[in-house]
């Protein structure tokens, strides 16, 4: 075959296909099971371990909220940040039980992700399964107190991983809706105030739904 009939089929298979950007926003109900938690302070607080209960209050200000961007290489790949601003509360027992006046996570647990994406689309009734997972890094807002000692900062506490399993439902061209579960572990060592250390790893369950937009 000569090389000039050959030149338009290379370059069709040579060229890829051409790339979406989806951006999406979503809120929901997230909760966490409880979790070990290790305190070394040999000041105020004193060294202690306890089992964390948590309540996850996710539509109490600040609410639980994520936001992403996927670049879709393809029909069916895709690759994208992940940012998910959830949140854990210590329940009233476990408090007692630490002697501690707040543990929270509130200005929130916060987890940021780099995900590998996989859809099918529009598999079944219109609808397109996808599932995502993905590293990175765990950067809550540290609140805990007791008598005498006060830590309330930001702090990029260690890595964390994100799984995520849903569908998404085309409005049209350009705009989808989606539900979803989302799952993350994250292992946290916090800085006290008081030089000591704060040790956890806390996973979390949330049911998502959310509205993207393409282009």
């Amino acid at each position: 075959m000569r090389l000039s009939l050959c030149l338009p089929f290379l370059a069709l298979i040579a060229t890829p296909a051409a790339a979406e950007i989806e951006l999406g926003v979503y809120g929901g109900a997230q909760s966490a099971p409880h979790s070990e938690v290790e305190i070394s302070d040999d000041s105020v607080i004193g060294d202690t371990s306890f089992t964390a209960g948590w309540d996850g209050n996710s539509f109490e200000a600040p609410p639980y909220y994520g936001v992403r961007g996927t670049w879709w290489r393809s029909e069916s790949l895709g690759f994208g940040l992940d940012f998910t601003h959830q949140k854990i509360y210590a329940d009233d027992e476990t408090l007692a039980e630490s002697g501690l006046d707040r543990l929270e996570f509130t200005d929130g647990l916060n987890v940021l992700t780099a995900n590998v994406w996989y859809r099918w689309p529009e598999a079944a009734a219109g609808l397109t399964p996808y599932v995502g997972g993905g590293l990175g890094v765990a950067v809550p807002h540290v609140e805990v107190e007791t008598e005498g000692s006060s830590t309330g900062e930001y702090q990029i506490t260690g890595p964390a991983a994100a799984v995520v399993a849903g569908a998404s439902w085309s409005l049209n061209s350009r705009w989808s809706v989606f539900g979803e579960y989302k799952g993350t572990y994250s292992q946290n060592e916090a800085e006290l105030d008081t030089g000591g250390t704060l040790d956890t790893d806390v996973v979390t369950n949330a049911v998502n739904l959310g509205v993207s937009f393409n282009f």
